[in-house]
């Protein structure tokens, strides 16, 4: 790390380093191997205390304070191992915000309300990190649950964490919409693209945009419901759709899409550059069986499994109330070792 600061550094120095157009890029890594430096030297500052602690409470046979030293060192280590997690994130954009997409898939109300509970598990996943959860566009189901729901998900490495989730996600229970009790599998897929900011440059032709106006039938208040705000636009040549209904103004709604739209398409060009476009899920791949990155079984048995990196889980109802971070962890372990 050290070695390849100063390496940056040196770079920095070059009169031509500026019209390099790899040099926001560099500055990226050298952003984030700043806030990697930083987080360890935090890290050494706390264990050094704990251990002077450990040692005046030893001499003095206290046994308050050693409780306190316990603890305290229960608490670094859960902090090193959140250090360690954050050096696999090292991609340029794993920093970003999130911007997540879900989508139900065919099955009317069965794979809405699916849809709905994805929602639900993911901002849950947000509350447990601290994130922010801020909702862009929300189709409510015909009967239940919702046809598609997307939303930012703003924190320190949001993006890093939640490009593993993308896929198509799978669930097996008993039907709650079915009279007669059977068994149903259901599809949602989720999307994944950082938010790009100004610095970050995509090139849209106006030429192949549609746009569309509507009538809001989310949440909002009367105004969102009365007027057409809403906003959906449509990249022609891609077939990438981008819509928001949550704010109040046209404007402000066409913004936002246009935010989304331009994520989605950075990640599509992210995705070909890196020749892993199925791995960063395609956006004509199907929402069913055989495309799914993970199950979800209710019955007859309880388990959670993703097909990437074989982790099993039996506690069904912890991680559809957020337990998300030994699949994320378990994907980028793989990712870094280069078995996905």
């Amino acid at each position: 790390m050290e070695e390849r600061l100063a390496e940056i550094e040196k770079q920095m120095l070059e009169p031509s380093f500026w019209e390099d157009p790899e040099s926001k890029e560099i500055l990226q890594e050298r952003s984030l191997l700043l806030d990697q430096k930083d987080q360890l030297d935090k890290l050494s500052e706390q264990y050094e205390e704990l251990s002077l602690l450990l040692e005046m409470a030893e001499e003095e046979d206290d046994a308050h304070v050693l409780e306190e030293v316990r603890a305290g060192f229960q608490k670094l280590e859960k902090e090193i191992h959140r250090a360690e997690l954050s050096r696999l994130l090292s991609a340029p954009y794993d920093k970003k915000n999130a911007i997540i997409t879900i989508h139900a898939g065919a099955g009317g109300t069965e794979a809405q309300d699916w849809a709905e509970m994805l929602l639900r598990m993911y901002t849950r996943w947000c509350e447990r990190r601290g994130f922010k959860v801020r909702m862009l566009d929300l189709m409510p189901g015909d009967e239940a649950g919702t046809k598609g729901a997307t939303f930012i998900a703003e924190g320190p490495y949001a993006y890093g964490y939640l490009k593993s989730e993308a896929g198509v996600h799978r669930l097996v229970r008993i039907s709650p919409f079915d009279a007669s009790g059977r068994r149903h599998t259901s599809f949602a897929s989720v999307f994944v693209a950082p938010e790009i900011d100004d610095t970050i440059e995509i090139d849209i032709n106006e030429k192949d945009l549609r746009v569309d106006t509507y009538r809001a039938s989310g949440a909002g208040g009367q105004h969102v419901n009365k007027t057409s705000s809403a906003i959906r636009i449509t990249h022609i040549p891609t077939g990438i759709v981008a819509q928001c209904q949550n704010e109040r103004s046209q404007h402000r709604n066409r913004e936002i899409a246009m935010k989304i739209l331009k994520a989605r398409l950075f990640e599509r060009e992210k995705a070909k550059k890196d020749a892993e476009k199925e791995l960063l899920h395609d956006e004509k791949k199907d929402i069913a069986w055989g495309s799914q990155i993970r199950s979800y079984v209710l019955h007859p048995y309880q388990l959670v499994k993703d097909h990437r990196s074989n982790l099993e889980i039996g506690n069904v109802a912890d991680v559809l109330n957020g337990n998300l971070d030994p699949f994320i962890e378990a994907y980028l372990q793989d990712h870094a070792s280069g078995s996905t």
